[in-house]
């Protein structure tokens, strides 16, 4: 009699939803939380060499997508706590999160291209303003590339979200290049218009975030 309960119990151990759950839950939680801290980190170094050439050149356009990639960056916080933490919800209310700092940067970034159309203002170094949308570019494109596969890997619409935003960035550092070149044919008041461009384009990003995460909401 004790060999077919014990048979019983490792078929029940063996078959039982929760282990399962349990184990593919933590994989899921580490391969999250180790894309959004690898992203981060990446964007962190663009974002600081970013901020030493905007010391030198004085340019809007370059501010406008320095300030989007801290942004950019501070949505892995929000998101590596909702993987931590190994929860649906929580990850849907990083996902809101992820939309709430890139409408804020946006709009950080347009009152700022407002104010230099209002009062221009020179900028200089110009071939390092050039190298700093490069630098950009590199940077949003390969935490892009990370958050975009890990999170079609676990199936997270946040992290997905995240990549394409990302992505889009990559393009958007490109227009600091078209200013440093603006400004050098003496197109002053290109710096700021790209400026505008640019914040236009991230309430775009934010718009498209928004309908992905709230897709997310209504699947689950």
């Amino acid at each position: 009699m004790l060999r077919p309960q014990r048979a019983r119990r490792v078929e029940h151990t063996d078959h039982g939803h929760s282990h399962g759950l349990v184990d593919e839950s933590i994989k899921r939680s580490r391969e999250g939380v180790r894309a959004v801290s690898l992203a981060l980190l990446v964007l962190a170094l663009t974002a600081a060499a970013q901020a030493v050439i905007f010391v030198a050149s004085g340019s809007v356009a370059l501010l406008a997508d320095l300030i989007h990639n801290v942004g950019d960056a501070s949505t892995a916080i929000p998101l590596g706590v909702a993987f931590a933490l190994r929860s649906a919800k929580a990850e849907r209310w990083a996902g809101l999160a992820v939309v709430a700092a890139i409408f804020a940067s946006a709009c950080v970034a347009g009152y700022e291209a407002l104010e230099r159309l209002i009062d221009p203002q020179d900028v200089e170094a110009l071939g390092a303003l050039a190298g700093a949308g490069v630098i950009g570019f590199a940077g949003n494109w390969l935490a892009a590339a990370i958050r975009t596969r890990a999170g079609r890997r676990i199936d997270s619409p946040a992290l997905i979200a995240d990549g394409a935003h990302a992505r889009a960035d990559a393009y958007v550092s490109l227009a600091v290049v078209a200013s440093a070149i603006g400004v050098a044919a003496g197109l002053r008041a290109a710096d700021p218009l790209i400026g505008l461009g640019i914040t236009v384009v991230i309430l775009r990003i934010t718009w498209d975030s928004w309908k992905t995460v709230r897709g997310a909401h209504h699947r689950h």
